[in-house]
């Protein structure tokens, strides 16, 4: 029996807590993020993992991080989140192109890598409600730079016993990414656009979190907040599994032998899905390097090299929105455990962030991050990936993932590193038709993205998802849009308090 793993917060507030209730909460109270006391070890050889389905590879990562899950409550909430609503048999198709194996994210119901852990987020949440005697309406509160607001929305939509609020840059995602959020069906969803970028939606949503009056008053009203974004851990640990699955199908094609090293490349904003690598390299996956790719807002790429983190410069709103991101809010976990997990080193770093927009770690922290490699693709070099792939391998990706593979080319070039390379295809090449089509020469100012879609379909055979084709007429349900100031008050006003 593997030892129960407890949370507390990146920023020293100790009590520790289950995993239920790390979940329920979604952000500690001293605006730290919850973090497990220790990483357990897979139970099961990576040889045993590469024979089982995905299902099961999710309960043998899951069951060792969430303790005070039992197994018919993990089994149940498994079952039910990796079901008929993926397009595909295989949850996470593992597709070779171009001199790389593209873990394919993208086959859920809103075509973006954040499904893989929304699916089943609201399960996880609803159970630890129950198991926590929680009388309280839930709150979901989401910032989203376009993809964890539309997989929140589906996820929770009409879920009993809770609400989701999601907050996104009204000019900062693409017109399918905001066409998938403001149809959201369901009583209990509320979509609203914001005057400001990811980085205003997010910390206003954090301010919103960590205010203690808000939270007595919403307690008196029968609400309580929790979150959809990476920051919670439930949203993390799902993220894990594929990580692991993509090794032991590695393995079982015979692509590697069981304990070869691979490499993983991840298109990274807000870190979340960088950071499940890591962890699974924790749990006793191979990982030699973690690729850390960058867009033009190349906040991750210079901290991996100068060891400073300085949000202090220009956004850039890029084709790859879901990574126009200056704050990276999960590398606060990476900094937390870089510092031999310190919340008095976190919770400084976090402060010199929060009152000068910058910090810079120890040589003693950078020495922990040589398995890191941080890249940054230009806007040039991201439809030039896109169309080389196209053109030379007949294989589609979006410009996120178009990211990371120029990233990964660039790398070759300077390392001559010859290991096998999983990188993480994100989103489908459908959510961002406009740019994808741009990039194969094919983009016509004067159509809409749908009509767009239909080209792009007809040149790469590429089926459009019924992600796309359900919303093209669908009704506009959201059409709020305030400023960033008026966050909360947008909160109360959608709670009816």
């Amino acid at each position: 029996m593997s030892k129960e793993v407890l949370y507390s917060s990146t920023r020293g507030d100790k009590g520790c807590i289950k995993a239920s209730q790390a979940i329920l909460r979604g952000l500690a109270p001293d605006g730290g993020l919850y973090v497990p006391d220790h990483i357990p070890h897979l139970e099961k050889t990576l040889g045993e993992i590469s024979g089982l389905s995905y299902q099961e590879t999710a309960y043998e990562v899951m069951k060792l991080l969430l303790t005070d899950y039992t197994e018919e409550e993990l089994k149940y909430c498994i079952s039910h989140a990796y079901d008929s609503k993926f397009d595909t048999e295989e949850i996470a198709p593992l597709s070779e192109a171009g001199g790389a194996y593209f873990l394919e994210l993208y086959h859920g119901a809103t075509i973006a890598f954040k499904d893989m852990a929304l699916s089943i987020l609201p399960y996880l949440m609803t159970t630890a409600a129950k198991k926590n005697s929680i009388q309280n309406e839930i709150v979901i509160l989401t910032a989203t730079s376009g993809d964890t607001g539309k997989a929140a929305l589906a996820g929770f939509a009409e879920v009993p016993g809770t609400r989701i609020i999601v907050f996104y840059p009204k000019h900062g995602v693409s017109p399918i990414q905001e066409q998938q959020m403001v149809t959201q069906k369901g009583q209990n969803t509320c979509v609203i656009g914001i005057e400001g970028n990811f980085d205003d939606a997010q910390t206003g949503v954090k301010k919103i979190f960590t205010d203690p009056e808000l939270a007595k008053y919403m307690d008196s009203k029968g609400f309580q907040f929790s979150s959809a974004n990476s920051i919670n851990i439930g949203r993390l640990v799902p993220q894990i599994v594929y990580y692991v699955y993509s090794y032991g199908k590695l393995l079982k094609e015979g692509r590697i032998a069981e304990g070869d090293p691979i490499n993983v490349v991840v298109p990274t904003g807000n870190f979340g899905n960088i950071l499940a690598a890591y962890y699974a390299g924790k749990m006793g996956v191979p990982i030699a390097k973690f690729i850390c790719a960058s867009n033009s807002n190349k906040v991750l790429f210079d901290f991996f090299k100068t060891g400073e983190y300085d949000r202090n410069r220009e956004f850039v709103l890029t084709s790859s929105p879901s990574m126009d991101i200056l704050i990276s809010s999960n590398l606060e976990r990476l900094i937390y455990h870089i510092a031999g997990d310190s919340s008095e080193t976190d919770a400084k770093y976090m402060k010199e962030l929060a009152d000068n927009g910058k910090y810079e770690i120890t040589p003693a922290m950078r020495e922990q991050l040589k398995n890191f490699y941080g890249g940054y693709a230009t806007e040039e070099e991201t439809y030039k990936t896109i169309a080389d792939l196209f053109n030379n391998a007949s294989y589609l990706i979006d410009t996120h993932t178009s990211v990371a593979a120029a990233v990964y080319n660039k790398y070759k070039e300077e390392t001559g590193d010859k290991t096998v390379t999983v990188i993480a295809s994100t989103a489908s090449p459908y959510k961002f038709t406009r740019s994808v089509m741009n990039a194969l020469s094919k983009g016509d100012d004067n159509k809409d993205d749908f009509a767009l879609a239909d080209e792009l379909c007809a040149l790469s055979g590429v089926a459009i998802p019924d992600a796309v084709t359900s919303i093209r007429n669908a009704e506009i349900r959201h059409k709020t849009v305030v400023e960033k100031t008026e966050m909360e008050s947008a909160v109360k006003s959608f709670l009816g308090i």
